[in-house]
C-alpha cells in the first residue's frame, strides 16, 4: 500500500473516532419552554426551531477527565401551599452514573434523572446510530484498503 492510501485512511479514521465524541443534546428548561416537557409530540422541524440543540462539546466548558452526554432530568417539585409542579430540564452531563436511570428522593422534591450517549436522545425518542454508523464506515474503509 502507498503512504498516501495510509495517510488518507489514517486522517478518515481520526476523524470519525472525532466525530464521534462530540454529542449534540436537546437544552432546555420546562420553566421557560413547555415544548421540553415532550419534544416527541412535535414534527422534527419545528422541534428544531423551538428546543435548541447544543454541542457539548463547545457549549459547555470542559471537564478534564470527562466525556460528555445527554442528560433528562424530571423533577417534582413539592410546594407547601400549593399543587407540586413538575418540571424537565434536558442538556449535557459528565459524571457518569452506573445506572441509565435513577431516582432521588429529596425532601422538598423527586427526581428522575436519565442519562444517554447518542446525538439527540435525551428526546426521549428512538436513539440516534451515528456511532454504529462511523464505525462501520471505519471498518469497510480498513476493508477496502487493506484487502
Amino acid at each position: 500500500m502507498t503512504s498516501n492510501r495510509i495517510l488518507l485512511s489514517m486522517t478518515i479514521l481520526l476523524s470519525l473516532v472525532y466525530k464521534s465524541t462530540c454529542i449534540h443534546c436537546f437544552y432546555c428548561n420546562s420553566a421557560n419552554n413547555s415544548a421540553c416537557i415532550d419534544p416527541t409530540q412535535l414534527d422534527d422541524e419545528l422541534r428544531g426551531r423551538i428546543i435548541p440543540i447544543i454541542n457539548c462539546d463547545t457549549a459547555v466548558p470542559r471537564v478534564a477527565e470527562y466525556d460528555f452526554f445527554c442528560r433528562k432530568i424530571v423533577q417534582t417539585i413539592y410546594h407547601p401551599r400549593k399543587d407540586s409542579e413538575v418540571r424537565v430540564t434536558r442538556g449535557c452531563g459528565w459524571v457518569r452514573h452506573d445506572k441509565p436511570c435513577y431516582r432521588a428522593d429529596n425532601s422538598d422534591h423527586l427526581e428522575t434523572v436519565c442519562q444517554c450517549f447518542t446525538d439527540h436522545c435525551n428526546s426521549a425518542d428512538t436513539f440516534s446510530s451515528s456511532t454504529a454508523t462511523a464505525l462501520f464506515v471505519a471498518f469497510a474503509l480498513c476493508l477496502y484498503y487493506y484487502r
